[in-house]
């Protein structure tokens, strides 16, 4: 047996073994239910809670922002904890009804969110769920609202820009699988499923690259029309329900809540939506001094 250890196909078994080792831990094998649905999902219900999770997949995006609508009672701190790495690089927020209004509890995991972005962690915590109590019994919606909070701030700087990236675990037992079968098997699996991978990955690329000029001037235009409905809102505070301008604020902010899930696919369809609601949102702000 020591012998074995000895050679060198013995030191690359023991190799293989560590690294399926680490693929096995890494990958969550060791997480709770919250932790294991949020490391390649935004969304998590725990049983009895009543969601629609593809609408509200759709609703987030690829923003790093991830949510867990937790049974009534439950310890959303504990919840929070229990995350550990499984949601590196984004700001998670743990919800749970008590009565009519959402009980919330963020918990920043972004880049720096402990030493130098404590503050601005602070306030993402803070601010992502304004908002949210109205829409206790229609999550989907409420989701909506914090969805609107986070834009707002990522164009402040508290949040940074980006898409949430997902590393999945199938891909790290599969790497863990190649690793052994090439010592016990030989290289050519390994090298056809890595050929593959590759292949995959520059279709991918190439994709992205042709979407970015798109969903970059998307964006910045979406940007735009949250500042002017979040400075509509200031007057709109001091207008009458019935007036014109009331009317035409609530039916802006109507529309821009039902783009909001479609803004992540960056076509220049939407980029005509955003424009056309660009424009009424300036004709309203031209209405009242």
């Amino acid at each position: 047996m020591k012998r074995f250890f000895r050679s060198a196909f013995g030191i690359a078994v023991l190799g293989c073994l560590a690294l399926a080792g680490w693929a096995v831990w890494s990958a969550g094998v060791f997480d709770g239910a919250v932790a294991r649905q949020l490391r390649s999902a935004s969304v998590y219900a725990a049983p009895g809670v009543t969601l629609d999770e593809p609408a509200a997949e759709r609703v987030i995006g690829n923003r790093r922002l991830v949510v867990g609508f937790l049974e009534p009672g439950a310890d959303l701190s504990d919840a929070c904890d229990s995350l550990g790495g499984a949601v590196d690089g984004t700001l998670a927020v743990m919800l749970s009804r008590d009565g009519d209004d959402f009980k919330k509890y963020g918990c920043s995991r972004l880049p720096g969110s402990d030493d130098e972005n404590f503050g601005k962690a602070f306030v993402a915590e803070s601010m992502i769920g304004n908002g949210i109590d109205a829409f206790a019994d229609r999550p989907v919606d409420a989701l909506k609202v914090m969805v609107v909070n986070y834009d707002l701030l990522v164009h402040s700087g508290a949040i940074p820009d980006g898409g949430r990236t997902v590393s999945p675990s199938l891909p790290r037992y599969l790497i863990a699988a190649a690793a052994v079968g090439a010592v016990l098997l030989g290289s050519p699996a390994l090298y056809l499923v890595t050929r593959r991978a590759t292949r995959t990955s520059l279709a991918r690329r190439e994709r992205r690259d042709a979407e970015a000029d798109e969903r970059t001037e998307l964006a910045a235009a979406a940007a735009v029309l949250a500042q002017q409905i979040i400075d509509l809102d200031k007057r709109y505070a001091r207008q009458t329900g019935t007036s014109k301008f009331a009317r035409g604020y609530r039916s802006l902010v109507s529309d821009y809540a039902n783009l909001l899930p479609d803004l992540g696919r960056g076509t220049p369809e939407l980029r005509a939506r955003v424009e056309k609601l660009l424009t009424r949102a300036r004709t309203l702000a031209a209405q009242v001094p």
